[in-house]
């Protein structure tokens, strides 16, 4: 198009020295304006979203699955206190079919480690004594005795050790709000003979939030339903899970407090060793 902003019976010649660089700048914001709208909409992943009716029958199955794998060893690791850098882990086995665990646990602070052997079940904690001292030791006198056998630090050394004991060796008491209890209820929790009714999982609120790869497999990462029916959707869930395409469960997550999780990890389906009777048979 040509035009000219002085009189018209004046010669006028196009000035290309204008119009070329002004096209040229118009390319160049165009660019620049799509590159931006492709960086904003094309990196990452998916914002979360309410589940869909398939998203939420693979959360609806994960108690079931859970539950057929059973016995299965399980890994919980959590912060040892409100602050300090020390870590709770428990290595064991549980059984979703009578509902109950044993597990060896460790505390490390950063300056000493403690071990031991504890169980649980639907009603609380049971933790194995310690060891009498050799027979003729003498208090601070060493002896060539070797280590003390219920010193476990695995899951199978866990269970055998388990079986040894009567159940006077075992201290019981019920469950308390501390971190650790409330994640071994939690892996006591997660698991059902039936799966969860996905129509109405889905209306109370649980979200899709990524896709994750744990061990070289893929999981959904899901936040788990809103804790209560008369909470709004900015009451988020403390709980998160990781669930497979087949809805099998592989990490569950509880938020303790601000910042601070409890991990339970089922690593192993269909162990070979089963939780022994111990400490809860008569004897």
């Amino acid at each position: 198009m040509r035009f000219s902003p002085h009189k018209p019976h004046l010669p006028h010649k196009p000035h290309k020295k204008i119009w070329v660089p002004a096209v040229a700048a118009t390319t160049a914001l165009a660019g620049t304006l799509t590159a931006l709208l492709l960086l904003l909409s094309g990196s990452g992943e998916a914002p979360p979203h309410p589940v869909s009716a398939d998203e939420a029958q693979r959360m609806a199955l994960a108690r079931l699955r859970a539950y057929e794998a059973s016995p299965s060893e399980v890994t919980v690791r959590l912060p040892a206190a409100q602050t300090g850098d020390g870590t709770i882990t428990v290595r064991g086995v549980v059984d979703h079919h009578v509902h109950r665990a044993v597990g060896a646990y460790e505390i490390a602070d950063g300056t000493r480690t403690l071990q031991g052997l504890l169980a649980w079940d639907s009603e609380g904690i049971a933790v194995a004594r310690p060891p009498a001292a050799a027979p003729g030791a003498e208090p601070g006198r060493a002896t060539a005795r070797p280590p003390a056998p219920d010193i476990v630090t695995t899951a199978a050394q866990a269970v055998r050790r388990a079986a040894t004991l009567k159940r006077g060796e075992w201290t019981r008491r019920p469950y308390s709000t501390a971190p650790l209890d409330r994640a071994l209820r939690l892996v006591l929790s997660v698991a059902a003979d039936r799966p969860a009714d996905a129509e109405l999982l889905a209306r109370s609120g649980p979200l899709w939030l990524r896709d994750e790869r744990l061990d070289g497999h893929g999981y959904g990462v899901f936040a788990g339903p809103r804790p209560s029916a008369s909470a709004t959707p900015a009451d988020a869930s403390a709980l998160t899970y990781w669930i497979d395409t087949d809805g099998n469960l592989r990490r569950v997550t509880d938020r303790m407090s601000p910042g601070r999780y409890a991990t339970v990890d089922f690593v192993a389906a269909r162990v070979r060793t089963g939780v022994p009777g111990a400490p809860w048979m008569k004897g």
